[in-house]
């Protein structure tokens, strides 16, 4: 006999974020672990400090590209839920349900998780502990706490948890800027020209890996998509906070990267995965190695928190269309917030923590993520044709111009990361379609319990 399909009751969640926060969240979601480990492996892939910043400027303009073009998709489907709303009104349930899927484990539980034991690990080594190379389980439980509790504090509700986020990313920032400019300052001193040195010559493969590298840094340009239903104005605030968030990365990361490229000689780079930090004891000396590494946790605690924010919205938005566990669907009645989704990301990212060796993900997690965004500004055109929010619609400016540029740049991204990285690519890949038999799995499961 057919049982009852008990959808808890729901409730909207409410418009209390505004610019600011959305900025901030946006900044938070891209400025990670990837501007502090990246650049040496892109010194390996091109010949000269030049052309690291060339990588840099590119990716920005791909990312700022993405930016203008879900200012439009979100202001013509303003709701919490970001790809997974976009992809699911403009294409089918099952891309919808895709995205949801791939964001649950690849999209936020493990940048979390990656985020916690690389503030664990900076952590340690800025209190002076010394730790072997793999994440040891004094780590590992460092890790799982910070996770609990930023996870408990975004339970506690938006208003709350939004001014914590402004107060991590305003403080991210500053250090960045002032790493920055306290760098510039010695390294136009005893740095290299930045058409000095050159490690030979490359190809076009090695560049496509390499800006690959950077816009695996430039993740979470779309995040204030995520919480459209949360925003006050949204055609308003969503474009600007995705745009203005956007280049004040863009900023940030050649200001970063020239300080690193000014301070330290290019065949010393290649290969460095800590190179802010190796940057900054050539220009600061030893004393500051210990600080540097205290300031490098609490950058990664502002992402870790947009993370933690960010996700839940997107189980929130499924289980609102019985794409997911209706539990996910439920809003604090008193704080406010999905909690039960911020409770269950918490819970996966903390197993990852535990069993998860995160290092190995990165393009795993790259690749995976590139799909979903791709598609949804390819909806963008759909979108115009079928007059979907229409009247409140904020244009992209350059339209088509700036949604095909971004649209043939990811894909020839892609395409290159494939052939370099076909093991990563497979298994993203993998992930993805083993979603589909879930999906209809799923979907038969709420048709035999809805009553008859």
């Amino acid at each position: 006999m057919a049982g009852s399909f008990h959808q808890p009751t729901i409730l909207s969640v409410k418009r209390q974020i505004g610019l600011i926060t959305a900025i901030a969240i946006v900044v938070a979601n891209m400025i990670g672990t990837g501007i502090f480990v990246t650049t040496g492996f892109i010194v390996k892939l091109v010949p000269g400090p030049g052309w690291v910043l060339l990588c840099w400027l590119l990716g920005g303009l791909i990312a700022v590209s993405g930016a203008l073009c879900y200012g439009e998709l979100s202001t013509r489907m303003p709701e919490v839920g970001g790809e997974y709303v976009y992809l699911r009104k403009l294409y089918h349930p099952l891309l919808g349900f895709l995205t949801g899927w791939t964001s649950l484990i690849v999209g936020f539980s493990a940048p979390i998780a990656s985020a916690a034991l690389s503030f664990s690990a900076y952590t340690f080594a800025g209190l002076g502990i010394p730790m072997p190379d793999h994440q040891p389980l004094p780590q590992k439980l460092a890790a799982t706490l910070i996770i609990l509790i930023f996870t408990l504090i975004h339970y506690l509700g938006i208003k709350f948890g939004s001014k914590v986020q402004v107060l991590l990313t305003a403080v991210k920032v500053l250090i960045i800027l002032g790493l920055a400019g306290f760098g510039l300052w010695f390294g136009s001193i005893r740095g290299t020209p930045l058409i000095g040195e050159s490690l030979g010559a490359f190809n076009a493969s090695s560049l496509g890996t390499a800006i690959m590298l950077v816009m695996f840094a430039y993740s979470g340009w779309n995040a204030s998509s995520y919480i459209a239903g949360e925003l006050k104005q949204p055609q308003r605030t969503l474009p600007w906070s995705l745009v203005i968030g956007t280049i004040i990365v863009i900023l940030l990361y050649l200001a970063i990267n020239l300080f690193v490229l000014l301070t330290l000689p290019y065949p010393e780079l290649s290969g460095t995965i800590t190179v802010v930090h190796a940057a900054a004891l050539r220009a600061f000396g030893d004393w500051f190695s210990h600080w540097m590494s205290l300031l490098v946790s609490l950058c990664l605690l502002s992402s870790l928190s947009a993370f933690i924010l960010i996700g839940p919205r997107v189980y929130f938005a499924m289980a609102k269309d019985q794409l997911f566990f209706p539990f996910a669907a439920k809003i604090h009645p008193r704080y406010q917030v999905p909690g039960t989704s911020i409770l269950l990301q918490g819970a996966i990212a903390v197993m990852m923590v535990m069993i998860s060796p995160l290092e190995q993900l990165i393009l795993y997690i790259s690749f995976a993520l590139n799909l979903f965004p791709w598609l949804a500004i390819a909806g963008l055109f759909l979108a115009r044709k079928r007059g979907i929010g229409e009247a409140s619609a904020v244009r992209v400016k350059g339209f088509p111009i700036v949604p095909i540029f971004y649209l043939v740049s990811s894909l020839i991204l892609m395409t290159m990361m494939y052939q370099a990285r076909p093991l990563e690519s497979t298994a993203a890949l993998g992930t993805v379609i083993l979603g589909i038999p879930c999906y209809f799995i799923w979907m038969k499961w709420v048709h035999w319990k809805k009553p008859l």
